[in-house]
Protein backbone atom coordinates (compact mmCIF):
# COMPACT_ATOMS: atom_id res chain seq x y z
CA UNK A 1 0.00 0.00 0.00
CA UNK A 2 1.12 3.53 -0.82
CA UNK A 3 2.52 5.08 2.41
CA UNK A 4 0.45 8.25 1.80
CA UNK A 5 -2.72 6.17 1.43
CA UNK A 6 -1.87 4.17 4.55
CA UNK A 7 -1.25 7.38 6.51
CA UNK A 8 -4.55 8.89 5.31
CA UNK A 9 -6.42 5.67 6.17
CA UNK A 10 -4.92 5.64 9.67
CA UNK A 11 -5.92 9.28 10.15
CA UNK A 12 -9.44 8.45 8.96
CA UNK A 13 -9.67 5.57 11.46
CA UNK A 14 -8.37 7.83 14.26
CA UNK A 15 -11.02 10.49 13.55
CA UNK A 16 -13.79 7.88 13.52
CA UNK A 17 -12.46 6.39 16.76
CA UNK A 18 -12.44 9.81 18.42
CA UNK A 19 -15.96 10.53 17.17
CA UNK A 20 -17.22 7.18 18.51
CA UNK A 21 -15.56 7.94 21.85
CA UNK A 22 -17.12 11.43 21.99
CA UNK A 23 -20.55 10.10 21.00
CA UNK A 24 -20.24 7.46 23.71
CA UNK A 25 -19.24 10.10 26.28
CA UNK A 26 -22.13 12.35 25.22
CA UNK A 27 -24.58 9.47 25.59
CA UNK A 28 -23.15 8.68 29.02
CA UNK A 29 -23.56 12.30 30.18
CA UNK A 30 -27.03 12.40 28.64
CA UNK A 31 -28.01 9.23 30.47
CA UNK A 32 -26.66 10.64 33.73
CA UNK A 33 -28.68 13.83 33.32
CA UNK A 34 -31.85 12.52 31.73
CA UNK A 35 -32.61 9.40 33.70
CA UNK A 36 -36.22 8.21 33.94
CA UNK A 37 -37.13 10.19 37.07
CA UNK A 38 -35.51 13.37 35.74
CA UNK A 39 -37.44 13.09 32.47
CA UNK A 40 -40.66 12.60 34.44
CA UNK A 41 -39.84 15.67 36.54
CA UNK A 42 -39.14 17.78 33.44
CA UNK A 43 -42.39 16.57 31.88
CA UNK A 44 -44.29 17.59 35.02
CA UNK A 45 -42.66 21.06 35.02
CA UNK A 46 -43.43 21.44 31.31
CA UNK A 47 -47.08 20.57 31.94
CA UNK A 48 -47.18 23.33 34.56
CA UNK A 49 -46.19 25.81 31.84
CA UNK A 50 -42.68 26.62 33.04
CA UNK A 51 -40.81 25.29 30.01
CA UNK A 52 -41.64 24.39 26.43
CA UNK A 53 -38.16 23.75 25.01
CA UNK A 54 -34.77 22.69 26.36
CA UNK A 55 -31.74 24.01 24.49
CA UNK A 56 -27.96 23.76 24.94
CA UNK A 57 -25.88 23.79 28.09
CA UNK A 58 -24.93 26.99 29.90
CA UNK A 59 -22.53 25.16 32.19
CA UNK A 60 -21.52 21.59 32.96
CA UNK A 61 -20.29 20.64 36.39
CA UNK A 62 -19.54 17.54 38.40
CA UNK A 63 -22.84 17.69 40.26
CA UNK A 64 -25.18 19.62 37.97
CA UNK A 65 -25.74 20.82 34.44
CA UNK A 66 -27.43 24.12 33.64
CA UNK A 67 -29.37 24.24 30.39
CA UNK A 68 -31.16 27.03 28.56
CA UNK A 69 -34.91 26.59 28.36
CA UNK A 70 -37.72 28.54 26.71
CA UNK A 71 -41.06 29.00 28.45
CA UNK A 72 -44.56 29.36 26.96
CA UNK A 73 -44.01 33.12 26.61
CA UNK A 74 -40.89 32.54 24.47
CA UNK A 75 -38.67 33.80 27.29
CA UNK A 76 -35.37 32.19 28.23
CA UNK A 77 -35.08 30.39 31.55
CA UNK A 78 -32.22 28.48 33.17
CA UNK A 79 -32.80 24.82 34.02
CA UNK A 80 -30.44 23.35 36.61
CA UNK A 81 -30.40 19.56 36.80
CA UNK A 82 -28.53 17.79 39.59
CA UNK A 83 -27.06 14.37 38.84
CA UNK A 84 -27.41 11.68 41.47
CA UNK A 85 -24.55 9.57 40.09
CA UNK A 86 -21.79 12.16 40.53
CA UNK A 87 -22.90 14.38 43.44
CA UNK A 88 -20.77 14.87 46.55
CA UNK A 89 -23.12 13.69 49.30
CA UNK A 90 -20.56 14.14 52.04
CA UNK A 91 -20.34 17.84 51.16
CA UNK A 92 -24.12 18.14 50.91
CA UNK A 93 -24.64 16.63 54.34
CA UNK A 94 -22.03 19.00 55.77
CA UNK A 95 -23.97 22.04 54.59
CA UNK A 96 -27.41 20.59 55.37
CA UNK A 97 -26.39 19.70 58.91
CA UNK A 98 -26.99 22.55 61.32
CA UNK A 99 -29.60 24.25 59.13
CA UNK A 100 -32.82 24.47 61.18
CA UNK A 101 -34.86 24.54 57.96
CA UNK A 102 -33.80 20.99 57.13
CA UNK A 103 -33.75 17.86 59.20
CA UNK A 104 -32.25 15.37 56.80
CA UNK A 105 -31.80 12.00 58.47
CA UNK A 106 -31.41 9.70 55.53
CA UNK A 107 -28.65 8.05 53.54
CA UNK A 108 -30.84 7.83 50.45
CA UNK A 109 -28.87 9.72 47.83
CA UNK A 110 -31.86 10.79 45.80
CA UNK A 111 -33.64 12.20 48.87
CA UNK A 112 -30.49 14.14 49.82
CA UNK A 113 -30.37 15.61 46.30
CA UNK A 114 -34.03 16.61 46.55
CA UNK A 115 -33.36 18.36 49.89
CA UNK A 116 -30.33 20.08 48.34
CA UNK A 117 -32.40 21.44 45.44
CA UNK A 118 -35.13 22.62 47.84
CA UNK A 119 -32.42 24.34 49.88
CA UNK A 120 -31.09 26.17 46.83
CA UNK A 121 -34.60 27.26 45.85
CA UNK A 122 -35.37 28.55 49.37
CA UNK A 123 -32.02 30.33 49.57
CA UNK A 124 -32.62 32.04 46.22
CA UNK A 125 -36.14 33.05 47.26
CA UNK A 126 -34.85 34.49 50.52
CA UNK A 127 -32.05 36.38 48.75
CA UNK A 128 -34.26 37.63 45.94
CA UNK A 129 -36.88 38.89 48.41
CA UNK A 130 -34.11 40.69 50.33
CA UNK A 131 -33.10 42.55 47.17
CA UNK A 132 -29.85 40.68 46.53
CA UNK A 133 -28.83 40.48 42.88
CA UNK A 134 -29.42 36.76 42.29
CA UNK A 135 -31.46 34.94 39.63
CA UNK A 136 -35.15 34.90 40.45
CA UNK A 137 -36.24 31.36 41.39
CA UNK A 138 -39.33 30.07 39.57
CA UNK A 139 -39.91 26.54 40.77
CA UNK A 140 -38.15 23.35 41.88
CA UNK A 141 -39.08 19.72 41.82
CA UNK A 142 -36.99 16.70 42.80
CA UNK A 143 -33.54 17.27 41.22
CA UNK A 144 -34.58 20.11 38.89
CA UNK A 145 -34.45 23.85 39.61
CA UNK A 146 -35.83 26.55 37.29
CA UNK A 147 -34.45 30.05 37.66
CA UNK A 148 -34.16 33.33 35.79
CA UNK A 149 -31.87 33.28 32.77
CA UNK A 150 -29.05 35.81 33.16
CA UNK A 151 -27.84 36.90 29.74
CA UNK A 152 -28.84 38.74 26.61
CA UNK A 153 -32.05 38.62 24.58
CA UNK A 154 -30.47 36.23 22.09
CA UNK A 155 -29.90 33.56 24.71
CA UNK A 156 -26.20 34.16 25.26
CA UNK A 157 -25.57 33.57 28.97
CA UNK A 158 -23.67 36.06 31.13
CA UNK A 159 -20.17 34.78 31.88
CA UNK A 160 -18.66 34.26 35.33
CA UNK A 161 -16.03 36.82 36.31
CA UNK A 162 -13.35 34.11 36.04
CA UNK A 163 -14.03 34.12 32.28
CA UNK A 164 -14.86 37.80 31.84
CA UNK A 165 -12.99 40.26 34.03
CA UNK A 166 -14.79 43.55 34.73
CA UNK A 167 -13.65 46.58 32.76
CA UNK A 168 -13.39 48.55 36.00
CA UNK A 169 -12.49 46.10 38.80
CA UNK A 170 -12.76 48.73 41.56
CA UNK A 171 -16.25 49.76 40.56
CA UNK A 172 -17.36 46.16 40.09
CA UNK A 173 -15.91 45.15 43.48
CA UNK A 174 -17.75 47.98 45.22
CA UNK A 175 -21.02 46.82 43.64
CA UNK A 176 -20.25 43.27 44.72
CA UNK A 177 -19.68 44.35 48.33
CA UNK A 178 -23.08 46.06 48.38
CA UNK A 179 -24.66 42.75 47.27
CA UNK A 180 -22.63 40.78 49.81
CA UNK A 181 -23.72 43.10 52.62
CA UNK A 182 -27.39 42.57 51.70
CA UNK A 183 -26.72 38.84 51.37
CA UNK A 184 -25.48 38.63 54.95
CA UNK A 185 -27.39 41.36 56.77
CA UNK A 186 -30.77 41.41 55.00
CA UNK A 187 -31.16 37.80 53.83
CA UNK A 188 -29.14 36.59 56.85
CA UNK A 189 -27.30 33.98 54.82
CA UNK A 190 -23.64 33.24 54.17
CA UNK A 191 -22.74 32.03 50.67
CA UNK A 192 -20.06 29.55 51.73
CA UNK A 193 -18.36 29.19 48.35
CA UNK A 194 -18.16 32.71 46.96
CA UNK A 195 -15.59 33.34 44.25
CA UNK A 196 -15.35 34.61 40.68
CA UNK A 197 -16.50 31.17 39.56
CA UNK A 198 -20.01 31.88 40.82
CA UNK A 199 -20.29 35.63 40.33
CA UNK A 200 -21.63 36.51 36.89
CA UNK A 201 -20.51 39.64 35.06
CA UNK A 202 -23.81 40.74 33.56
CA UNK A 203 -22.96 43.96 31.70
CA UNK A 204 -20.64 45.02 34.53
CA UNK A 205 -23.26 44.17 37.17
CA UNK A 206 -22.41 41.32 39.60
CA UNK A 207 -24.98 38.55 39.91
CA UNK A 208 -24.34 35.93 42.60
CA UNK A 209 -25.22 32.33 41.72
CA UNK A 210 -24.84 28.77 43.08
CA UNK A 211 -26.27 29.25 46.56
CA UNK A 212 -27.18 25.64 47.36
CA UNK A 213 -24.53 25.39 50.09
CA UNK A 214 -25.39 28.80 51.61
CA UNK A 215 -26.18 28.61 55.32
CA UNK A 216 -28.25 30.72 57.74
CA UNK A 217 -26.42 32.91 60.23
CA UNK A 218 -27.61 30.64 63.06
CA UNK A 219 -25.57 27.79 61.61
CA UNK A 220 -22.46 27.14 63.75
CA UNK A 221 -20.20 27.24 60.66
CA UNK A 222 -21.52 30.55 59.26
CA UNK A 223 -18.74 32.77 60.66
CA UNK A 224 -16.04 30.43 59.39
CA UNK A 225 -17.64 30.37 55.94
CA UNK A 226 -17.97 34.15 55.77
CA UNK A 227 -14.31 34.55 56.70
CA UNK A 228 -13.41 32.13 53.92
CA UNK A 229 -15.61 33.95 51.39
CA UNK A 230 -14.07 37.32 52.23
CA UNK A 231 -10.52 35.96 52.06
CA UNK A 232 -11.24 34.48 48.64
CA UNK A 233 -12.69 37.71 47.29
CA UNK A 234 -9.86 39.84 48.70
CA UNK A 235 -7.28 37.55 47.08
CA UNK A 236 -9.06 37.46 43.72
CA UNK A 237 -9.74 41.18 43.43
CA UNK A 238 -6.31 42.16 44.73
CA UNK A 239 -4.95 40.23 41.74
CA UNK A 240 -7.23 42.34 39.54
CA UNK A 241 -5.66 45.48 40.96
CA UNK A 242 -8.22 46.41 43.64
CA UNK A 243 -6.73 47.82 46.84
CA UNK A 244 -8.61 46.14 49.65
CA UNK A 245 -8.10 44.02 52.75
CA UNK A 246 -9.87 41.39 54.81
CA UNK A 247 -10.41 43.82 57.71
CA UNK A 248 -11.91 46.47 55.46
CA UNK A 249 -14.39 44.07 53.86
CA UNK A 250 -15.21 42.34 57.16
CA UNK A 251 -16.03 45.65 58.82
CA UNK A 252 -18.35 46.58 55.95
CA UNK A 253 -20.30 43.34 55.43
CA UNK A 254 -20.21 41.29 58.63
CA UNK A 255 -23.15 41.09 61.04
CA UNK A 256 -22.80 40.67 64.78
CA UNK A 257 -22.30 36.95 65.35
Amino acid sequence: MDPKVAKADAKHQQIHSQKRKKDSEDRKVGNEIFDKLTLETLYKIANQGYIDVLNGAISTGKEANVLTGINKNDEFVAVKIYRVATSDFKKMNYYLHGDPRFNVKTKNKRKIIYSWVTKEFKNLKRLYDAGVNVPEPYTSSNNVLLIEFIGDENGNPAQPVKNKNPKNPDEFFNKLLVELKKFVNDAKLVHGDLSNYNILNNNEIPVIIDVSQSVVLDNPISKELLERDINTLVNEYTRLGVKTSFDEVWEYVSPKF
